[in-house]
């Protein structure tokens, strides 16, 4: 499993920038390899967000994230927010967390 972390700091419209974020968990919740997902907001910046999306391998993200359906929908975050992606594999955690 891999977890994808992406920091969006919001520089357009916050409405705006929550729709299309939410068009695009739909298109990803729906691809081979996708788990699940957590969004959070910064408590003491409300335009700043993180997004956790749980994989099964890094190449059915990268699958997805190659697709040009992707591909039509993020161009629409760019004027929104700024991202800073990456994917991760764990190394720790603790006993009562899956």
């Amino acid at each position: 499993m891999v977890t994808f972390v992406n920091k969006l700091t919001v520089h357009g419209d916050i409405d705006t920038f929550l729709e299309v974020k939410s068009r695009l968990t739909a298109y990803m919740s729906a691809q081979p390899g996708y788990i699940g997902h957590q969004a959070l907001r910064h408590l003491g910046d409300e335009r700043v967000f993180l997004e956790l999306a749980m994989w099964q391998d890094a190449s059915s993200h990268q699958q997805a994230v190659r697709s040009e359906e992707f591909q039509i929908l993020v161009k629409d975050l760019a004027p929104l927010a700024t991202p800073e992606p990456g994917l991760y594999r764990t190394v720790e955690k603790s006993p009562d967390v899956r």
